[in-house]
């Protein structure tokens, strides 16, 4: 396999405390990303594709349109990103978005996780670098070079493609995130993706051994539990992975 990437479908919640906390992490997205690019999802590619995202997480209906529903309403909240980088145990990099309120008592959230884990918060674009910004779109399929006529005809630059076990993994900028998902629905109509987000993926791993593994685990468990943190990347690779 090539280009590691998260595959949140691994990592579903299990407990109704998890799940809470997902579905929240998802409203907040959801109205966030309503209030800036508007809430139709017709006109707001983003929304939909988040409000999609959500749906095959089985957030619940009425969590996604009292989110939008929130965002009609022009007011509310004022979130804004908050990006952190770091360094975690075996010296593997990692990547915290955020949406915050209240950027002090995030930056503070954040710092206690790595502080208590031994780990290090770095100065920003510390390993972004290290890092590709990049859309990922996988859905089933056999044909790569159909699928790869069909978005160079439409001048979307590429960086990767991959087929395997009947799954096409397509790898685009993050700016080219909507336009590959559109030249794919022209080329093969309604396709039902199993991936369908923007990420960062680490340009290296590092292979952890099993006491690190834990160490990183408590850190992305003390992360995960923070409401304003949306979502961590690691440049992490376990001991089982090898």
């Amino acid at each position: 396999m090539g280009r590691a990437y998260q595959n949140r479908k691994d990592s579903m919640a299990k407990t109704s405390d998890q799940k809470a906390r997902v579905y929240s992490k998802y409203a907040r997205e959801i109205y966030v990303t309503g209030k800036s690019g508007g809430t139709d999802p017709v006109g707001n590619l983003a929304l939909r594709s988040l409000i999609e995202r959500a749906k095959k997480d089985q957030v619940p209906t009425h969590v996604i349109d009292k989110a939008i529903d929130k965002a009609k309403g022009g007011g509310g909240e004022d979130f804004a990103l908050a990006r952190y980088e770091g360094f975690g145990p075996g010296g593997c990099m990692v990547i915290v978005d955020c949406l915050t309120d209240n950027a002090n008592r995030t930056i503070g959230d954040v710092r206690a996780c790595f502080t208590k884990t031994k780990c290090k918060l770095g100065t920003p674009g510390s390993v972004s670098h290290l890092f590709d910004h990049s859309a990922i779109l996988v859905f089933p399929g056999d044909d790569e070079e159909a699928v790869l006529e069909a978005l160079v005809m439409a001048d979307v630059d590429v960086t990767d493609l991959e087929h395997e076990n009947g799954s096409i993994s397509i790898f685009v900028p993050h700016t080219e995130h909507f336009k590959a998902r559109q030249a794919l629905q022209d080329a093969f109509g309604d396709i039902d993706f199993e991936v369908d987000e923007v990420q960062f993926i680490p340009q290296t791993t590092t292979i952890l051994n099993e006491e690190d593994q834990l160490v990183l685990d408590k850190l992305l468990d003390m992360l995960n539990y923070l409401d304003d943190v949306q979502n961590v990347y690691c440049s992490a690779e376990s001991p089982t992975s090898t």
